[in-house]
């Protein structure tokens, strides 16, 4: 390989973006790891730590919130912006672009929501277990692609791409179960001036105003609405993560700078540079050497939309920082007895456990095959359905997402909390084993196939 191809593969932008995926998995797992030794240590600190109460106040607004909900209600709303920037790029102009493309990705993520719910639902419970029927449901991009990253250059990047899409249209389907069942009683007169400041949000994006303090500041506000949405107090209306979503959608996509012109302006503005007369001090640059550099600087900034720029810059925050302080604000499970002698591993848990292995890979892999039975989508030819029955399984790698519904589901049922958080353990884990080791055994065969 030359440098220039090591170059070329190096800046390959899914690679980056599977990179920055992947990059924060370990501090994810040891902050987990941190969480579960705090809370069994002295689960009492670690409620009271979490649920102290951090206040933000001024003339306008008064947030008191302890800061476990600033995790979830502040930090998460900005997961899930960069989500939102992931899920319009993907369909703008990634792998859900065009009908083709995306074909196979939904209807394995379809068939991935589907069947867990359906798996999670014939345990028949009642009462308060029966609300967290989304749990399963959901996929951890970062921890599923972590996994298949382990297994190196034998995986083809067909089934890179395939597992990143599913999870996206996988979180597009959270997004939408969180927006319409886990809710509370609602503060319509918040939620219309919300939307008001979205419609002018829409129409930035639709003249193409690219500044992003306008986005930021008004999406601050659309942020403290939704979380004050709820008739029941902060976080008890519309979750603040769905806030995050909208806002991503409204941040224009379209450079400033075209593409075709600009080689042409970095090329003007480097021979003006090279063409005018010198200062006499080497130390400062002359006026006209200024303008030129300018103008070279607006063209490598302006080429970039918006979209993709936060894109980038937003996804190591929210892997070294934002997904750790999630893991380690909400990870903590006993894992003995909870508070009252409740049993720890029980029904519930098994249920979640049961639904994300089995579930996720039963649905991902008959859905892809309908898909492809069908004529809907066509299979990579190199990849055999053992392989797709691998990445189902890291697909039941829920964690993170699981987690955060779970943490809506029962968020006034400590006890049952407990009991989820053990499932989707347990179940992630069984999940991302089976998976790395049908997907190890499976890609040799692929190869020797082939």
């Amino acid at each position: 390989m030359t440098n220039q191809d090591s170059k070329t593969k190096a800046s390959n932008p899914f690679e980056e973006f599977i990179s920055f995926l992947t990059s924060g998995s370990a501090l994810l797992m040891l902050a987990t790891f941190a969480a579960i030794i705090w809370a069994n240590i002295s689960h009492e600190s670690y409620d009271h730590f979490w649920h102290s109460l951090f206040t933000i106040e001024s003339e306008i607004f008064d947030i008191r919130l302890g800061l476990q909900h600033w995790v979830n209600d502040g930090l998460m709303a900005i997961f899930f912006f960069v989500v939102g920037l992931e899920i319009k790029r993907e369909f703008l102009a990634g792998e859900l672009s065009s009908l083709k493309q995306a074909s196979l990705p939904i209807f394995a993520a379809i068939g991935g929501m589907i069947i867990p719910i359906i798996f999670y639902f014939s345990f028949g419970f009642e009462g308060g277990a029966a609300d967290g029927w989304g749990i399963p449901m959901a996929t951890d991009i970062a921890f599923s692609l972590g996994v298949l990253a382990l297994l190196g250059k034998r995986v083809p990047l067909a089934l890179k791409v395939f597992l990143t899409a599913l999870a996206i249209v996988d979180d597009l389907g959270a997004v939408l179960v969180i927006a319409i069942f886990y809710g509370g009683d609602l503060n319509w007169t918040y939620l219309m001036i919300a939307a008001g400041l979205l419609i002018i949000l829409v129409i930035a994006n639709l003249r193409n105003i690219q500044n992003l303090k306008l986005y930021t500041f008004v999406g601050f506000i659309i942020w403290y609405f939704f979380l004050m949405s709820g008739v029941d107090g902060p976080g008890s209306g519309i979750h603040c993560t769905i806030a995050g979503v909208l806002i991503a959608f409204t941040i224009p996509a379209r450079p400033k700078v075209k593409v075709d012109e600009f080689v042409s302006r970095i090329s003007s503005g480097l021979q003006r540079f090279s063409n005018t007369e010198r200062s006499s001090n080497y130390r400062v640059l002359t006026d006209e050497q200024l303008y030129a550099i300018n103008d070279v600087d607006y063209s490598v900034n302006k080429v970039q939309s918006p979209l993709q720029r936060l894109e980038h810059q937003f996804h190591g925050f929210i892997g070294v920082f934002v997904l750790p302080v999630f893991a380690l604000s909400n990870a903590g499970v006993s894992l003995f007895t909870h508070e009252g002698g409740e049993e720890v591993f029980t029904s519930l848990s098994l249920a979640i456990a049961f639904s994300l292995v089995f579930g996720k890979a039963i649905g991902i892999t008959l859905f892809s095959w309908l898909a492809v039975r069908l004529g809907f989508a066509v299979k990579p030819k190199s990849s055999s359905w053992l392989s797709f029955l691998g990445l189902a399984l890291l697909g039941g790698i829920g964690f993170t997402m699981s987690i955060f519904i779970a943490s809506l589901g029962f968020s006034d049922a400590p006890g049952l909390l407990n009991q989820a958080k053990i499932g989707i353990f347990v179940g992630s884990i069984i999940a991302g084993f089976a998976g790395y080791f049908i997907l190890k055994v499976s890609l040799k065969k692929d190869e020797e196939r082939v």
